[in-house]
């Protein structure tokens, strides 16, 4: 095993939990774990209605909520300087496992839901269904440390008398204990038995979500597609696997995740701003985006970011520097983004590479620097508007820009740094629903 091990250390942060991640792993899923997500096609079928949409029973857990995080201050496409990308990786994983924040833990089955009381375990010490219960409300009041001695209890107490289900909830309970104790190692633990136990949507899926958050990329792109072939109508797992095929960069199989969870649920803007991240720094443009970026606009027309990213996705289909076939639509969505959202500084950005590359300076001037006044810390537009003044022969203008320039990108080193090891914070917590069987 101490060979794995030491394979293993380039997945993630701590050697440890990649050891741990690969060699379970390795006994779990089969190694073609990347054929999950078919070829994308450049052609989009319209979607059904939002009535039908709606009238179709999602398989297990499958609406996630959430905010895409920071993505006004997104920067430019085609970023300078490899941190961008870095960064929007680490943003990407965040918001892949916070996808259901704002929901309640997985109910466990048997006798926990007649216990009422939130301190039955002080009376009932031997019962299963009582510890359960106690650390479950410790941890909804923010004391880990607290409940896991009631859960640790709850799971020495007649452990062959319990169902599956009621182990796997126990697993994934303690998991969301460890994590927010700082045990990460531990949480994945337990959130592995949690899905070896009972292969449901949700346990699988913050198995991944866990492996990911940590780093240990392949590991988790083996869990989230093991739990797409389970699950293949659920959004969130596509979500999470082209994430952490991205992070890996395999970025022609993420984008086909990506797409196909777009075209699973048309009328949700949750793929499409994923899309629009990945699209936003990088360079070459990714096959079937720009198909579903173009549906973005068509299905919320009155939304800032689908304006900016299609406009975005356009202007890198151009087939060379010289080819403004396109300029017209990319100008009138951006301006259209601006006008829809002032303070979306990443769309004048891109407006002044346009001026830029059309050789308008002062047109160019005037869009960084009203990038720069919407999103202060936008670092790229400091160093675009140097370039400019510098052609322009205003030296000292340049050096200045560059100096701000410099130092945010400093300070914005340090918080990646900080980011990377600051994740405790990241909890999984999923709707409240019974738990699904698992397949047969």
């Amino acid at each position: 095993m101490n060979h794995i091990c030491k394979a293993a250390s380039r997945f993630a942060d701590a050697p440890a939990l990649s050891c741990l991640a690969v060699v379970t792993i390795s006994l779990l899923v089969p190694a073609q774990a990347l054929t999950q997500c078919q070829p994308v096609t450049d052609s989009v079928k319209p979607p059904a209605t939002r009535q039908d949409t709606q009238s179709v029973a999602p398989a297990f857990f499958d609406e996630p909520k959430f905010t895409v995080a920071g993505v006004t201050d997104a920067t430019t496409p085609g970023g300078h300087g490899s941190d961008t990308v870095l960064r929007t990786k680490e943003s990407l994983a965040k918001d892949t496992v916070s996808l259901g924040k704002d929901s309640s833990s997985q109910a466990h089955s048997g006798q926990a839901a007649t216990e009422k009381s939130p301190r039955a375990a002080a009376h009932a010490p031997e019962s299963f269904d009582a510890n359960y219960q106690q650390g479950e409300s410790l941890l909804a009041e923010g004391k880990p440390r607290e409940a896991l001695p009631y859960l640790e209890r709850a799971s020495r107490l007649n452990p062959a008398d319990r169902t599956t289900q009621d182990k796997a909830s126990l697993h994934h309970l303690m998991a969301k204990v460890e994590e927010q104790l700082g045990n990460p190692l531990e949480a994945v633990h337990q959130f592995q038995a949690a899905a070896e136990l009972d292969p449901t949507e949700p346990n699988l899926f913050d198995w991944g979500g866990e492996l990911l958050l940590h780093r240990a990329v392949d590991p988790a792109i083996e869990v989230l597609a093991k739990g797409n072939r389970l699950f293949p109508t659920s959004m969130r797992m596509l979500l999470g696997l082209g994430v952490a095929l991205y992070d890996r960069g395999s970025y022609d199989q993420a984008a086909r995740c990506l797409c196909q969870a777009s075209d699973l649920k048309p009328y949700d803007p949750t793929p499409y701003l994923f899309l629009g991240k990945i699209e936003d720094v990088e360079i070459a443009p990714l096959p079937g985006v720009a198909e579903r970026l173009e549906r973005f606009v068509r299905l919320e027309p009155e939304n800032a970011l689908a304006n900016y990213y299609y406009a975005v996705s356009l202007w890198k289909q151009r087939k060379s520097p010289e080819d403004t076939s396109n300029y017209p639509q990319v100008n009138s969505l951006l301006h259209k983004a601006v006008h829809l959202d002032p303070k979306l500084g990443a769309a004048y950005l891109q407006m002044g590479i346009l001026y830029a590359e059309q050789k308008d300076f002062p047109q160019a001037i005037s869009a960084y620097q009203r990038a720069i006044e919407a999103t202060p810390r936008l670092e790229e537009a400091y160093y675009r508007l140097a370039q400019v003044y510098r052609q322009n022969g205003k030296q000292l203008k340049a050096q200045q820009e560059l100096e701000v320039y410099s130092q945010l990108k400093k300070e914005s080193a340090g918080d990646a740094e900080r980011q990377r090891h600051d994740i405790k914070e990241f909890v999984y917590t999923l709707r409240s629903q019974p738990p699904a069987s698992p397949p047969k």
